[in-house]
């Protein structure tokens, strides 16, 4: 019976030493080569990141309210103008249009289909909301493939690669094939960009760290 405890507690430690390289790396053998719809090859196959999604829709707006350009403004902070017109300037006024319009379609129809599916949220976030650059980096450690980063990944991580389907297809049907493939590129581009300013590595975190 001792033998038995004592065996149970390594376990558990070993559980608990395993814990701070979850995110990205615990993710990636549940990521596939398999090709993505806008984005090159990358699938991931495993259970969403509930609390990285509730806390990116909270960050929007909630999920009544949610708008691109507010969770943008809490990702980017101070940096939220000159990232918009960089957005602009790289892909125009048109493509930019649809990335904002599209962003708040896509988390109402993935929280409809996920209800209809019996999938709940988490009762609490994490990370914090508030926290932009923490945001940020749970995003991005999301989108990790093992061979740099894919948004679409990022986006079956936060949903769930079945419903992240569904939606594509639902935005296809509402706003057509090639503004789904602006939302993509566009929010692919941003996700970059906050990398870029923060210095994350594919954790998530600031390369110095």
């Amino acid at each position: 019976m001792k033998s038995r405890w004592i065996a149970t507690l390594v376990a558990a430690g070993m559980l608990l030493a395993a814990a701070p390289v979850t995110a990205a790396e615990a993710w990636l053998p549940q990521v596939t080569d398999s090709p993505s719809r806008f984005s090159g090859p990358g699938v991931y196959t495993g259970k969403p990141a509930l609390a990285v999604t509730l806390s990116m829709v909270m960050a929007g707006g909630g999920p009544s309210n949610f708008a691109t350009l507010t969770l943008v403004k809490v990702l980017a902070g101070d940096k939220t103008d000159a990232e918009v017109a960089a957005l602009k300037q790289k892909f125009g006024d048109q493509k930019v249009t649809n990335f904002v319009t599209i962003f708040p379609f896509v988390v109402s129809d993935s929280l409809k289909i996920a209800k209809e599916k019996g999938v709940a949220l988490p009762s609490a976030p994490n990370p914090d909301p508030s926290n932009g650059e923490a945001l940020a980096g749970a995003l991005w450690a999301a989108g990790q493939t093992g061979h740099g980063f894919n948004v679409e990944v990022m986006l079956d991580r936060a949903v769930s690669h079945p419903i992240h389907e569904q939606v594509m297809k639902d935005i296809d049907a509402k706003y057509g094939l090639a503004a789904d493939a602006d939302y993509h590129a566009v929010l692919n581009q941003a996700m970059h960009d906050l990398a870029a300013v923060y210095h994350f590595n594919a954790m998530g975190k600031p390369s110095s760290m």
